[in-house]
């Protein structure tokens, strides 16, 4: 985990050294605005492990269907929180166990690069796919078989670099920006993560350390529809590397280590609308990784729909003084 965290920082040291480049006459900036966003998401990760043995796939999920996130931007900074609220509709479907899912993401913009920093934290898995594994097993009236102890943790972040200065990314996912005219970049993406799986069933203990590297190409296209409707489409793809370490009370001291080759694919569409104060839209975005593990293939996919509402308003006189007098010490900010 130290090496990962170094590895992180040392790539933002390295980026935040440089300031904004000053925002041509193709994109409206708000950066002196304070950005306040609502978002509400399906974005649940399941994983799916198919084996040549086996003809059944256990897939695993959350207990949760809609996520709520708080953002907050001002300037080179942005940050948000994601939770999922027990009140909403598929959050507490007594039947799949208890689920939790928290995470933080902060983001950063020197130059053409945006720079990400993430923790998620999950627990409380269930199959899907029960029907498969129990005999006579109805839906909607018997449990589904859970891991209610199973607890995923991420530390991870992500480098991209924008080539075209013309194209602003920060329009579309951060609305930080507007585009004035319809434009497109291609996109590389560095990638890293480190995950730590624990769970505990029939009072065993097991634990597994993951290490992600990755890089993707993508390409982003905001086509500027009026003055103040767009739609954005992306693609992306990409190969990677997973070291994975894993120990349980089973193996004791010995730990089993893998090393596998990754392949990272996606795509979506971002529709949205926008004005001086206000600001919405939706997105839908689908995500996969596959690796294959001594005969199984580990398929994790990601599809969700995010809708999302903000609105930007001038900062209090305090506040600007404040960064200010940070400004002054810390020139990058």
């Amino acid at each position: 985990m130290k090496i990962t965290f170094t590895f992180i920082l040392l790539n933002l040291c390295i980026f935040i050294s440089a300031q904004n480049d000053s925002i041509n006459d193709k994109v409206i900036s708000y950066d002196d605005k304070i950005i306040l966003r609502l978002n509400l998401d399906t974005n649940v990760d399941d994983y799916v492990i198919s084996s040549k043995e086996l003809n059944i796939k256990p897939r695993l999920e959350l207990n949760n269907q809609i996520n709520t996130s708080f953002g907050l931007d001002y300037k080179i900074i942005s940050a948000t929180v994601s939770f999922a609220p027990h009140f909403f509709p598929g959050n507490n479907n007594n039947l799949k166990g208890k689920s939790s899912f928290t995470s933080y993401n902060f983001r950063f913009f020197p130059k053409n690069i945006i720079q990400t920093l993430s923790y998620k934290n999950s627990k409380g898995y269930y199959i899907s796919n029960t029907q498969d594994f129990v005999s006579n097993w109805q839906k909607g009236k018997d449990p589904y078989l859970t891991f209610p102890n199973l607890r995923i943790q991420s530390f991870g972040g992500s480098t991209s670099y924008i080539f075209n200065k013309d194209f602003s990314l920060k329009a579309i996912y951060y609305q930080k920006e507007w585009q004035k005219k319809s434009s497109g970049s291609f996109i590389p993406s560095l990638n890293y993560e480190y995950l730590i799986f624990s769970d505990n069933q029939n009072s065993v203990k097991s634990r597994e350390h993951q290490l992600n590297l990755s890089f993707d190409a993508g390409y982003y296209y905001n086509y500027v529809i009026t003055k103040h409707i767009n739609i954005a489409p992306f693609a992306f793809a990409g190969l990677g590397k997973k070291w994975s370490s894993y120990k349980s009370d089973v193996t004791k001291d010995e730990r089993e280590k893998q090393n596998y080759f990754t392949q990272n694919f996606g795509a979506g569409i971002h529709l949205g609308y926008n004005s001086e104060r206000l600001f919405f839209g939706s997105k839908f975005n689908y995500s996969g990784n596959h690796y294959d593990d001594n005969g199984s293939n580990i398929l994790q996919n990601n599809f969700y729909v995010l809708l999302f509402f903000g609105y930007r308003l001038d900062p209090p006189s305090k506040v600007k003084k404040v960064y200010e007098k940070f400004q002054d010490k810390i020139p990058v900010l």
